[in-house]
């Protein structure tokens, strides 16, 4: 069995539920450390981070990973136990093996592997990594990235390992993300009896016309780079759970996910109007949780594309769509920002899993890549 398949196993039986890290960094970094690389422990709260590098001046290319899994919800419901890995079928099984254990592995072996073949390379390699990815992401690389740029450290390119493709291996990267904006909104009405309404009010009446106008909304036509704002509702709850009480409250939490065709000033406002004209009594609470982020054609982008042409014989699509990823606290930093990782069909899911063939071949991805940029012709 392939170094990185071990080392993905190894990952993969350590329960490490965000923000968790049950141990996965330090076995990581051991290797590391190991191979030349100087290991550096960023613990903020109690979510576990880790930095290591191997080089000098010039130019930083980073690996970004996490450590850390969601839930595996009943382990009943899978065909073998979720943090006991299992090959079968041409397939790793267990939590995190696509998200994003195995990236991390193949990260691990890939800069084992350069730091071999090129010790002098120009500039700096490094990894870094947090169990804090899938959770609120707060004291993972949101703060790492604070403490980087409090103390100069520059990063220049950065390659995320989430999983990205689509059908195979390579097929797509993402080159941006949108940003993520959440309100909680609470619709104050006047609690009574069903019995008579006209003595109360009642805010799910009041709020349904105005939450339907929004859910139908076009808030804008998207553009080059990123696709149109979606609007979702994603939890709506108001009673006492008695059916003869005409409710109080109604909470209602929706979330935009937005390029840079709109604002998320011009997306309050127009919400906010909307509210208004219906004449709510309201609160919104606002949580903007990442901004949108593009990277441009550059260096990293011409030579992820580049490996994957070489290695894979495949032109990848270039996406900013999905969710959101820690590359939203790096770009910021003046970083390039590319994510390249396994197929994504089964991650979050039940019966986890990623191809042991694409698993054995991103770490020459990975090391291809940073060949490209920091050993000289």
């Amino acid at each position: 069995m392939s170094d990185v398949v071990e080392l993905a196993q190894e990952l993969i039986r350590r329960r490490s539920v965000t923000p968790d890290d049950a141990g996965c960094q330090a076995l990581l970094a051991a290797r590391l450390a190991r191979a030349g690389f100087r290991c550096t422990a960023l613990p903020f709260g109690e979510v576990e981070n880790l930095w290591a590098t191997h080089g000098g001046d010039g130019p930083v290319l980073v690996f970004l990973g996490h450590t850390d899994v969601v839930p595996s919800g009943p382990e009943s419901a899978w065909a073998s136990p979720p943090f006991e890995p299992v090959v079968r079928d041409g397939r790793l099984y267990g939590r995190g093996a696509a998200d994003m254990k195995g990236s991390v592995a193949a990260m691990c072996v890939a800069l084992e592997d350069f730091v071999a073949r090129h010790a002098h390379h120009a500039g700096s390699v490094a990894l870094l990594l947090t169990s804090d990815e899938e959770g609120i992401a707060e004291h993972g690389v949101r703060r790492v990235a604070q403490h980087f740029r409090e103390s100069g450290q520059r990063i220049d390119w950065c390659v995320v390992g989430e999983p990205s493709s689509r059908e195979r291996l390579g097929d797509l990267i993402r080159i941006g993300r949108r940003g993520s904006l959440t309100g909680t909104l609470r619709v104050r009405g006047v609690q009574g009896h069903v019995a008579y309404p006209e003595k109360a009010r009642n805010p799910i009446h009041q709020a349904a016309p105005a939450l339907a106008e929004l859910a139908a909304m076009r808030w804008d036509a998207g553009n080059l780079a990123f696709p149109p704002t979606s609007f979702q509702i994603s939890n709506l709850n108001a009673g006492t759970g008695a059916d003869n009480v005409i409710p109080g409250t109604l909470q209602a939490v929706f979330n935009f996910r937005h390029g840079t065709a709109s604002t998320p000033e011009e997306l309050r406002a127009r919400l906010e109007s909307v509210l208004r004209r219906h004449g709510l009594d309201y609160q919104i609470d606002w949580r903007q949780s990442g901004t949108p982020f593009l990277t441009q054609d550059g260096p990293l982008r011409r030579a992820v594309c580049a490996v994957l042409q070489q290695q894979l014989g495949i032109k990848p699509e270039l996406s900013t769509g999905g969710g959101t990823s820690d590359g939203r606290f790096i770009a910021p930093l003046g970083a390039e920002v590319v994510e390249l990782g396994p197929l994504n069909a089964s991650i979050h899911k039940v019966d986890e899993h990623i191809a042991l063939d694409e698993l054995e071949r991103l770490p020459g991805l990975f090391s291809a890549i940073a060949e490209r940029l920091l050993v000289t012709p």
